[in-house]
């Protein structure tokens, strides 16, 4: 072996336990830092950070339809708030707002079948059965019947 391959073999030596002690220094850092002194939290803080983190609102997924109310018949308010609130509420996608009389009056002139069909079978921008498909008609028209008398 020549000079310069001696030089060589001792220089890469040097540096391969070099940084063989790098990583070790490293390991043995880390698992200092990691096993530090635990931080304990006042619960009130715990408990206010968790108000203000909490989610603005809350998604329910309509299933069955609505037990029957007294007497046999469909609660059309609770249908209203559960199913169509999203849209007749707040006038999504152009559906009347309950309560809006100018709105509603042309709509209740075509009669409570006609609006039983567009609401069943859907009608321009609003799915069948306003997209709860679960919901028996029975439900439906009664929700209907709801919006045309907070319509009147």
């Amino acid at each position: 072996m020549g000079q310069q391959d001696s030089v060589f073999m001792r220089t890469m030596i040097i540096v391969i336990l070099g940084l063989v002690v790098l990583f070790v220094v490293i390991v043995i850092a880390a698992r200092v830092v990691a096993s530090g002194p635990s931080v304990s939290i006042d619960p009130t803080v715990v408990s206010k950070i968790e108000q203000q983190i909490e989610p603005v609102g809350k998604v329910e997924l309509a299933g069955a339809a609505p037990a029957p109310a007294a007497g046999g018949k469909v609660d059309g308010q609770a249908v209203y708030q559960g199913t169509c609130f999203a849209c007749h509420g707040t006038g999504a996608a152009g559906a009347p707002k309950i309560g809006d009389k100018a709105a509603w009056k042309a709509r209740i002139a075509e009669g409570a079948t006609t609006l039983y069909e567009h609401a069943l079978k859907g009608f321009k921008g609003m799915p069948p059965k306003g997209g709860n498909t679960a919901l028996a008609d029975d439900a439906v028209k009664a929700a209907v019947d709801y919006l045309m008398a907070q319509g009147k």
